[in-house]
């Protein structure tokens, strides 16, 4: 038998001719025979165990014979025995103690070989082991090229590759090249950039021959990744800091975003609300793109994949926008070089104002880091424009005051003192004069005295408009009917002069709205047109459904308005440089009015560019309730 000494037991490795009683897989170390051998490190000889005082206590009483002999491994220690036993007294001859000693000899070649073996395996188990729980992929080859060892962390940055990854570093080694943290950067097969750092050396053998290779590649692709998105928010503050205007910043701000995520395209919408549009603020493809890219001006609410994200109020992730269910507008789809799409409202509190959409020439699967900085940066933006839509309420604030206070004092000064004078003539008239000139005094008085009244009870209004004093009732209302009536009313005033008045009126057209008011506003531009235009000439009315508003618009062929004072008209008793050189009565208190009962509307109202004399007013209005 052979017994290995395992710590405090004997473990039976193998054995010939054994009896049920010697066929014990495992057995105390104290006690047994073999432990005598084990302790003293010597040949232990008994003929017969009944009659000998070395043989342990609790085998007293067996019958029987042992030969046993140690055998050492290479440091001298015993690590197995080899016996062989009799169950009956016998006398052991020389020859069979040799015969012993060679079995323990070739038995220790063979458990030395095999434990070197096992002592290998283990410690490529425990190697293989501590490889595989590395961040780093590691990959080793031979003199020739052949990988012969990847671990876990290589088989997945292979499996991200779609390929081996061998050229990452290790070719290279075999040839003779150390890398130290070199930058690798491959594309995998959606065409996505990812980003290693790469260890690589030869491995040198007795004599300095190159025997093989090794590399270590560490995936830096999320690191690099955050690193860009830091430099894109940095870059996005930085552009909206140093801006006037979302305007300018605008290109800036893609530029960044396209630039430092390595995207391909990207666009800035803004709500226009009244025309139910998202208008193109900004647009930015990465240079040297070949990617054909056709941007509309606006897009309707709901329509393409900014029209969406403003409807939805939510983030959008197109994977690829060339499939038939894409979002995109036919116009960008049409490029053929976008895949993946990812539109991000641009919001201020509740409201959005606009949208922020980037384009890219891969096909992507939607990640949280990339929405949430997206969403970042589109709340930066929303930022910007609600901050700036602030500071110009306030300039406007400050303007209309100076304004007020100036032609205010003006306007009410200038009645006051012609009642003021027209009374002391008539209190200074005698009885022949009185009742000659009276009449027209009192014409005079009353006419400015009704002026005065009118310029009161229009800065009333306004201010009870702009303070939420005068509440604007909306229920559905035929627009179409109240601008009809109001047509029919001037052209009845101006019958007989040389103006002629076009309409171009569907039959209805139904908002929510308050009708006083509206028709306070349609008058107000229908009398600004006759006013401006002393010579006569044509004026024209037309009222469409332009998508989810409607849009009025009054031109006339008069005096018109100067580019620069198109916006003034609308901040409170403004006069055009045209009305006081033509003395054309008036408070200047009409158009601010009228902007002030469209925008509890929630509409606009705006002077556009007019071909030739004359100028043309555009009210939009929103045809549901906001």
């Amino acid at each position: 038998m052979i017994h290995l000494v395992r710590g405090s037991t004997l473990r039976l490795y193998g054995g010939h001719g054994l009896t049920e009683a010697w066929k014990v897989p495992e057995s105390p170390l104290e006690g047994s025979m073999a432990g005598i051998v084990a302790g003293t490190g010597e040949p232990l000889v008994i003929d017969d165990l009944s009659a000998d005082d070395r043989v342990p206590v609790r085998l007293r009483g067996h019958i029987g014979a042992y030969l046993g002999h140690p055998m050492r491994d290479q440091n001298g220690a015993v690590l197995a025995v080899c016996c062989a036993a009799d169950t009956e007294p016998r006398h052991w001859s020389a020859e069979q103690g040799r015969s012993v000693a060679e079995a323990a000899l070739v038995g220790t070649l063979l458990i030395t070989e095999q434990l070197a073996r096992y002592e290998i395996d283990r410690q490529r188990r425990f190697l293989d082991a501590v490889l595989d729980s590395l961040h780093d992929g590691v990959t080793a080859c031979d003199e020739q090229g052949r990988i012969v060892f990847v671990n876990e962390r290589m088989r997945r940055i292979r499996d991200d590759l779609g390929h081996p990854g061998d050229d990452l570093g290790l070719l290279s080694a075999l040839r003779g090249a150390h890398l130290r943290d070199s930058d690798v950067v491959l594309q995998d097969p959606n065409r996505r950039n990812r980003h290693y750092l790469v260890d690589a050396h030869p491995i040198t053998g007795p004599g300095g021959r190159t025997v093989g290779a090794v590399q270590a590649v560490q995936d830096v692709t999320r690191r690099k990744r955050v690193e860009r998105f830091r430099t894109c928010e940095l870059a996005v503050t930085t552009a909206l800091a140093d801006a006037p205007s979302i305007e300018a910043a605008g290109p800036r701000v893609l530029e960044a975003v396209v630039s430092t995520l390595q995207w391909l395209h990207a666009e800035l919408w803004l709500v226009d609300e009244t025309a139910a549009v998202v208008r193109s603020a900004a647009q930015w493809t990465a240079p040297g793109r070949s990617a054909r890219i056709e941007v509309p001006a606006d897009l309707p609410y709901g329509v393409g994949l900014a029209g969406r994200a403003w409807q939805v109020g939510k983030p959008l992730w197109i994977r690829d926008v060339g499939r038939p269910q894409s979002l995109i507008s036919p116009e960008t789809a049409e490029s053929g070089s976008l895949h993946t799409a990812l539109a991000v409202p641009v919001r201020e509190g509740f409201e959005t104002l606009g949208v922020l959409v980037v384009f890219t020439d891969s096909i992507e699967d939607p990640e949280d880091e990339l929405l949430a900085l997206m969403s970042g940066i589109a709340a930066h933006i929303g930022q910007f424009v609600e901050k700036h839509r602030v500071e110009d309420l306030q300039r406007q604030l400050v303007r209309s005051k100076n304004e007020y206070l100036a032609l205010v004092g003006h306007e009410l000064r200038t009645p006051l003192t012609s009642i003021s004078a027209y009374t002391e003539l008539l209190r200074e008239a005698d009885e022949k004069s009185l009742v000659a000139d009276g009449p027209r005094l009192l014409e005079v008085i009353e006419r400015n005295t009704n002026q005065l009244r009118d310029i009161i009870n229009e800065l009333m209004e306004l201010s009870a408009l702009d303070t939420g004093h005068a509440d604007v009732q909306l229920t559905p209302m035929d627009l179409a009917e109240v601008v009809r009536d109001s047509v029919a009313k001037t052209r009845a005033a101006v019958v007989g002069a040389p103006l002629v008045i076009d309409d171009e009126l569907p039959d209805r057209l139904v908002l929510p709205g308050d009708r006083k008011r509206l028709r306070q506003v349609v008058d107000n531009l229908l009398g600004n047109a006759v006013k401006y235009s002393p010579d006569g000439g044509h004026i024209g009315v037309t009222l469409k459904a332009d998508g989810r508003a409607a849009e009025l618009a009054v031109s006339d062929t008069g005096l018109g308005v100067s580019t620069d004072e198109r916006e003034k008209l609308f901040t409170g008793l403004y006069r055009t440089s045209r009305a006081r050189d033509g003395a054309i009565p008036g408070t200047g208190l009409g158009m601010t009015l009228s902007r002030a009962v469209v925008s509890k509307h929630h509409g606009s109202i705006e002077l556009l560019d007019h071909d030739g004399p004359g100028t043309t007013v555009l009210v939009r209005l929103p045809m549901d309730a906001r």
